[in-house]
């Protein structure tokens, strides 16, 4: 389904960190993707004007916050800035992958709670709204004091892997750790299939352990979905695999809504046979060297595009949540 809106009445932009999924869910809403100058000086500091004239309008601003994670950040609060300074109606950032969600609470001393902090500027900078998907931790939901909301890309996951038509009696949803339990358990019940749940233990930013509680979950199964909400070093999806493998596992399919695959990533994940296939969106851009044959990229688009379109036109989104039951995107 394709929606038009209002050319006349709303300005759809881009940031430069990823302007191809931008484009998209521009065409999904058959609107212009309006230009975005963005200098640097040659002390460093950035200058970002926007290309058509926002008075009035409503503004909608499509910035993923991948690296450099910082530079980007800024790019958006200069945009959403000079929007509000030019007397827009509305501001909607929209950030498919809000990366400072991993940091949601204050488990060592003297640290910052940067996911509260960052929405808090984003309010300062101007949005009136934020759009986002699949947060890493779901209570940095609740650090927005402006409405915030949190989609899924489970329904696109649900489409694409039904064509396999999944035994219950021989497969099963995995959730890497508790904190993913639940959105695993949503995955599985739309597929059909029963759920388990890794107990990681994080050794650094790189290293995980998977302790033996998954062990007796996975006993009599031969194939293993892994669902995770993203991929940066791989480290979790290396121990989850390894672990499930020396239980019997004998094929994986590997689903993520954030492909991130930083460092060498896709090399340790290539090196294990038994990957099937890894199904991830587009939230993220992924360079070509990081496209593995048996790497599926989903678009994002008519997810994003589906609830801009129904939240200008005062629809309900509530089915294209993160934590709704069913999302018929």
């Amino acid at each position: 389904m394709c929606h038009a809106l209002d050319s006349n009445d709303v300005r759809f932009f881009s940031g430069s960190s990823h302007s191809e999924l931008a484009g998209k869910i521009a065409a999904y809403l058959a609107i212009p993707l309006e230009k975005t100058e963005v200098r640097r000086f040659n002390n460093d500091n950035l200058a970002v004007q926007l290309g058509a004239s926002v008075r009035s309008r409503v503004v909608f601003i499509v910035q993923s916050l991948v690296p450099p994670v910082s530079d980007h950040l800024i790019e958006l609060f200069m945009m959403m800035d000079a929007a509000r300074g030019a007397a827009a109606r509305e501001i909607h950032a929209v950030i498919p992958y809000f990366s400072y969600a991993r940091s949601d609470k204050k488990d060592a001393p003297r640290i910052s709670i940067a996911a509260r902090l960052i929405a808090d500027l984003l309010q300062t900078a101007g949005a009136t709204h934020v759009m986002t998907m699949t947060l890493h931790s779901p209570q940095v939901h609740g650090f927005f004091g402006i409405p915030c909301d949190p989609l899924t890309a489970r329904a696109l996951f649900v489409a694409y892997l039904r064509q396999y038509d999944f035994d219950p009696a021989d497969t099963l949803v995995v959730a890497p750790d508790y904190g993913r339990a639940g959105s695993a358990a949503r995955l599985a019940t739309q597929l059909g299939l029963p759920a388990a749940s890794a107990d990681k233990m994080r050794v650094s930013d790189t290293k995980v352990v998977i302790g033996p509680a998954i062990d007796r979950q996975v006993e009599g199964f031969r194939r293993a979905l892994i669902y995770d909400d993203e991929i940066a070093t791989g480290g979790s999806i290396v121990a989850l695999s390894e672990r499930l493998i020396h239980n019997g596992v004998e094929e994986i399919v590997v689903v993520c809504t954030h492909g991130l695959f930083s460092g060498d990533a896709t090399e340790k994940l290539a090196r294990i046979r038994q990957i099937r296939e890894i199904v991830t969106t587009d939230t993220v851009p992924i360079p070509k060297g990081k496209k593995l044959s048996n790497m599926t990229i989903l678009s994002v688009a008519p997810v994003f595009g589906e609830a801009i379109w129904r939240n200008y036109t005062r629809q309900s989104i509530g089915d294209l949540f993160a934590f709704g039951e069913t999302c018929t995107c």
